[in-house]
């Protein structure tokens, strides 16, 4: 969830200016889609290593996402940059560590009775959906709408992110969410990320020019895959209730 990351300096930016990129979504579009494949490809190879080597998997996921966490600031920066050379291998890699560490959570839904690769195309198909919609609504969005979902969107990403660091560093040590509140927080992380999916087409074309479409490309990819997160999240704990 490192979409939060110059989330509030694009917000501010934003505030004052007109389009500066209109055609910055439809040049990122691709590259979201290339990322977001790449992502599967991880994802499948994380769960080979958890089917085949499962004692494994664990300290590599860890590697992964302190690797993952250090490719996002080294590539935001370089595509902020426009060093596209240096900028495009470090996503590429970065959406394959990604996918890698999202396997530990495909594997718990396929295990989960009623979700499956049914509930996993759900997930994916509820990403498309709420694309055709975000797409709609935040194209449309008066400046006055478009700043205030932009701040609510803001400050909640980041309660969110403090709740599933805490939660991360809980489960490490043996304690574990119940399953209301696990449900409640997936389905908050739902709700943000549709937000998010809705102000990114609000504030992408006013934060960045047609040719900076690898840094809106890396922030749109953070909020569908987050989306996606959330959703399959949401399912395993409806049904994997009590």
């Amino acid at each position: 969830m490192s979409n939060t990351s110059n989330f509030r300096e694009a917000i501010r930016d934003a505030r004052t200016q007109a389009l500066v990129g209109p055609n910055v979504i439809a040049k990122a579009l691709p590259f979201v889609g290339g990322g977001l494949v790449l992502t599967a490809l991880g994802t499948y190879g994380g769960l080979g290593v958890i089917r085949t080597q499962p004692g494994l998997f664990f300290p590599t996921f860890i590697g992964a996402v302190i690797l993952e966490l250090i490719l996002f600031f080294v590539a935001q920066n370089a595509a902020e940059k426009g060093n596209k050379a240096i900028a495009l291998p470090l996503l590429a890699t970065y959406s394959l560590l990604s996918g890698y560490t999202l396997s530990g959570l495909v594997y718990l839904a396929l295990k989960t009775p009623g979700v499956g690769i049914s509930g996993i195309g759900f997930a994916a198909l509820g990403c498309g959906v709420t694309f055709i919609f975000a797409r709609q609504i935040g194209s449309n969005l008066s400046e006055s709408d478009g700043m205030a979902l932009s701040k609510t969107v803001s400050l909640g990403i980041i309660a969110l992110v403090v709740v599933c660091l805490a939660q991360f560093l809980f489960a490490i040590f043996g304690v574990y969410t119940p399953t209301w509140l696990e449900i409640a927080i997936s389905g908050i992380g739902v709700f943000l990320f549709v937000g998010s999916a809705v102000v990114d087409f609000y504030i992408l074309p006013r934060t960045y020019r047609n040719d900076q479409y690898l840094p809106a490309a890396l922030s749109m990819y953070l909020t569908y895959i987050n989306l996606f997160i959330f959703i399959l999240r949401l399912l395993i704990a409806l049904n994997g209730r009590d």
